[in-house]
């Protein structure tokens, strides 16, 4: 798996995601779910693919808050962030990496 992938929390997502200056993919996941686990390769390699992209996870197990913030009402939920505005938000872990290259294209 890839070091560029980090965690954030409810207590440094505003730092670490809405104050990026670089585009930003969040991935909402929860241990105990596989489409998450399955997905996170996918996630890794986009990660690996860009290094004008910020790639990190965030537990909504741990992390309601931000989760309820943002409307994640079920995961796997991929949101891209730039300039601290939300730009583009993929649910499901249908289309594996395609998809989510896709999902960044625009905003790298």
């Amino acid at each position: 798996m890839s070091a560029t992938v980090s965690d954030v929390t409810d207590a440094n997502f505003d730092t670490e995601v809405l104050k990026s200056d670089k585009p930003v993919l969040v991935d909402f996941w929860a241990e105990w779910c596989g489409p998450c686990k399955a997905l996170a390769p996918y996630v890794h390699s986009v990660a690996d693919e860009h290094e004008g992209l910020k790639v990190v996870k965030l537990d909504i197990q741990t992390n309601m808050k931000t989760a309820m913030n943002f409307r994640v009402s079920s995961i796997p939920t991929l949101i891209v962030f730039k300039n601290g505005a939300e730009v583009a938000r993929k649910q499901g872990a249908n289309g594996g990496l395609q998809a989510i290259r896709q999902l960044v294209k625009a905003h790298v």
